[in-house]
């Protein structure tokens, strides 16, 4: 056997590298690709690689604003076929946010069809919808083909693409953006485009400028569905100091007069990102649970623009307060957290400032500006070679007419004149009077043997050994020969520019491109001429964009946060009197007014009355589960007597499993006596039971299996305890500890069984019960049964409820 059999075949692409190597260098590279390539956008265009890959596949479609539409879907499939190997859905999102005037404030996609709405409709499918590039979207790509920004090969090597575009204006600001990466996530606001060139030029005029002279000039950002900014100016500036913050955004709302007293309120502007049909649905909620009981309906009667109406309950309402118990309960106000996480140069993420971000863009403005000024001067450069040389076919015209007729390679006969061998030539008197010679075949001055000519050595038409020598071509007006890119020229040049009228406007083209030339020299020489430029440019885009432009004018205005005075809600209900019905299955409901507590009700089948008690609109509920836990329901909110109520589980958190105890009138001051089966309670204040949630307020804690048994209302100064044994035990109030939360302690030892019913009374007014006959009979000698707490009792009184109940 060989040695080496046993050794395992290992080959180049089999290695071996503990999990946690291998599992955090695959999960680097993924979170890389995820902060580079997708969720963070670049500080100098704005936009993140497939909003750039879409708006070049649009340009190579040449799909400009003034053109035609082309269908969605090709432009999603030339995306995803030659620069964004994803999915074509993920593609045409992306393109589809760009063309919705509710998302971005200043769209890079026009769009015809159903692209979504503020409603929060999904765009129709690609197949139906077509789009093209709008104006802005052009001024980002303005420059793309002078050298401006660098390229590279696309996924497949293929094809090229823009690592990223002129843009001609700050685009991410502008327009804003959001996304998520890994461990970190950006969140951009959009801006006013005006504003931003303003505070641009200021920058340029002084590059020290702090955050805060710059909030002069951007007061902060402008969202493209309006509303209200109401945070402080000071939060505002801090969030752009620090690149952190947030922002308040309420909608924008009048009161629309009815007459005769009446009136409604009109909301016209919604925050950003919020949908309008949900907000809608919200509102609604609001009304059914009665949260907002002065709030009486909502209605949408939006067409193109945002109209929602919303009633009051009455004239007597006070819209601030209306609107103020709405903000808090809506999302007519939002918190739009600003986070201004971008990659600096497209590589470096960093949280920047505003004066950050603008000098990133500033900074990148004036290596374009270079870029395609040296781009430039090389097109000058190219077009004053070919110039001179066709001014030179001008001035020797009929020379080169015959070279291009009779010589055999008339290109190398413009460049060189070739004397390899002897023949004849002709004598050309020159401007500087010297002469010099030139091979015009077929005429016939002056005949000469060039080898046997010493001066032609001289001239250095020979070498000096006597070999053959290529010189270049001599013309009037040139001393030296044409080059191949002016050879090239002459020959292409058609017989109608041979006209004298030609010849003047080349003279004139050459002296416009070196005054331009001479420019664009003073310009990559100066850095005050480069900003003067960029400063130029940027007034040109503002006077394009700004005011001028529609929607360029700001949508979103400033105002300080009026907040309405805290008024509770029972104050504005209005104040009727109810019967509240629950039944032993837990369905509740009020009847109007108050009926006879003994009269019958109808219930579902298999159900029955458990409490029936009057109450007011403006009365709040208590609800005391055996799980020791509060629940609080406003009696405004329960459903109408007219059916057979709704489920109080659906209203309160209430677990299945929980059962409810007892169900009554909050009265403040008043303090509740709570005790679970286990025998174990005290007194707590009932102002502290109160529930702000619909999850309750847990006050008795009990462990399984024992149940939260007894809650009453404290009156008296003694505690009368009886046990599932029939014991019962009195003992004085106080020996009781009051407490906001816990298992209290024990009121009564039991051996079998456990508390049965608990309540407080006066000792000297005695002990009450109904007997079986159900008559009502009072022991007022107790000293039988005056114990200490947590003692076991003595058996119950003769007559006492075979139920272990006082009442």
């Amino acid at each position: 056997m060989d040695d080496d059999a046993d050794t395992p075949n290992i080959t180049p692409r089999n290695t071996s590298e503990t999990l946690r190597r291998a599992i955090g260098e695959r999960y680097l590279t993924y979170a890389l690709s995820t902060i580079m390539h997708r969720a963070l956008p670049d500080a100098r265009d704005g936009l993140k690689p497939v909003h750039r890959r879409i708006l070049y596949a649009m340009r190579r479609l040449r799909l400009s604003s003034t053109g035609g539409f082309l269908k969605s879907a090709k432009i999603s499939g030339d995306t995803m076929g030659d620069f964004h190997p994803h999915g074509d859905a993920a593609i045409y999102d992306a393109m589809a946010r760009l063309a919705q005037d509710f998302t971005i404030r200043y769209p890079l996609v026009d769009g015809q069809g159903n692209f979504g709405n503020i409603d929060g409709d999904n765009p129709a499918a690609s197949r139906y919808t077509e789009a093209r590039m709008t104006v802005m979207s052009e001024a980002l790509i303005e420059g793309l083909d002078e050298n401006s920004v660098d390229f590279r090969p696309n996924y497949d090597g293929r094809l090229m693409e823009p690592i990223v575009l002129p843009a001609s204006y700050p685009n991410l600001l502008a327009n804003g953006s959001s996304g998520i990466a890994v461990g970190m996530a950006t969140n951009i606001p959009p801006h006013n485009i005006g504003e931003l060139i303003n505070a641009c030029l200021h920058l340029i005029k002084s590059p020290n400028a702090v955050d805060d002279t710059l909030m002069q000039y951007v007061p902060g950002p402008d969202f493209p569905t309006g509303g209200v900014i109401v945070e402080p100016a000071d939060n505002i500036a801090q969030a752009y100091r620090t690149g952190r913050g947030s922002i308040r955004l309420r909608a924008k709302w009048h009161v629309e007069d009815l007459g005769r007293g009446t009136w409604q309120i009109v909301v016209t502007e919604i925050p950003y990102q919020v949908q309008k049909s949900k907000l809608v649905e919200r509102l609604a909620e609001l009304i059914q649970t009665k949260k907002v009981p002065i709030l009486a309906d909502v209605r949408d009667e939006s067409a193109e623009d945002v109209r929602m109406v919303l009633e009051p309950k009455s004239r007597g309402v006070d819209p601030d307060t209306l609107m103020a118990m709405l903000f808090r309960n809506s999302d007519l106000e939002i918190r739009f957290s600003l986070n201004m996480n971008v990659l600096i140069d497209g590589v470096t993420p960093k949280v920047c400032s505003l004066k950050e971000v603008l000098r990133a863009f500033l900074d990148f403005r004036r290596e374009v500006l270079i870029r395609r000024a040296k781009h430039r001067m090389a097109k000058i450069d190219n077009r004053l070679e070919v110039l001179e040389g066709l001014i030179v076919a001008f001035l020797n015209l009929d020379r080169v007419i015959d070279i291009i007729r009779y010589d055999d390679d008339p290109k190398a006969a413009l460049m060189y004149e070739d004397w390899s061998k002897p023949h004849q030539a002709t004598i050309v008197r020159a401007n500087d009077e010297t002469d010099y010679v030139s091979p015009l075949a077929g005429i016939d001055v002056r005949t000469l043997d060039l080898r046997e000519d010493p001066e032609a050595i001289a001239r250095g038409v020979l070498a000096d050994d006597g070999t053959d020598a290529k010189v270049p071509a001599r013309f009037v007006g040139r001393s030296e020969g044409l080059s191949d890119v002016q050879a090239e020229a002459i020959l292409n040049m058609r017989l109608r520019s041979l006209r004298r009228l030609e010849e003047l406007e080349l003279v004139n083209e050459r002296d416009a491109l070196m005054a331009e030339r001479a420019d664009l020299e003073d310009l990559l020489d100066s850095d005050e001429l480069q900003w003067a430029r960029i400063s130029e440019e940027l007034k040109d885009v503002k006077k394009k964009f700004g005011k001028g432009l529609e929607r360029g004018a700001r949508l979103t205005a400033f105002a300080e946060a009026t907040e309405a005075e805290e008024v509770p809600i029972e104050a504005m209900i209005e104040r009727e009197p109810i019967t509240v019905v629950c039944s032993q299955m837990g369905w509740i409901r009020a009847m109007k007014g108050h009926i006879d507590l003994n009269s019958e009700l109808k219930f579902k089948d298999g159900d029955g009355p458990r409490f029936t008690f009057h109450a007011e609109t403006t009365d709040r509920l208590l609800v005391f589960a055996s799980t020791g836990r509060f629940y609080t329901v406003s009696a405004a909110s329960l459903p109408g007597g007219r059916g057979m109520g709704e489920p109080l589980r659906l209203m309160v958190d209430l677990p299945n499993e929980a059962e409810i105890i007892d169900i009554f009138i909050h009265l403040p001051g008043r303090k509740l006596l709570v005790a679970s089966d286990a025998g174990d309670g005290f007194v707590v204040p009932e102002d502290e039971v109160i529930a702000q949630t619909r999850s309750g307020k847990q006050v008795l804690n009990v462990r399984a299996p024992a149940r939260a048994r007894v809650c009453r209302a404290v009156s008296g100064d003694h505690v009368a305890v009886v046990g599932d044994n029939r014991k019962v035990l009195v003992f004085a109030l106080d020996e009781l500890p009051e407490m906001g939360r816990g298992k209290g302690v024990r009121l009564q030892k039991y051996k079998d069984g456990g508390l049965s019913d608990a309540r407080t009374f006066t000792l000297a007014e005695g002990l009450s019960w109904l007997d079986p006959a159900g008559r009502t009979r009072t022991e007022t000698d107790l000293e039988e049964w005056i114990g200490k707490r947590a003692s076991a009792g003595r058996m119950a009184p003769r007559g006492f409820p075979r139920d272990n109940r006082f009442t």
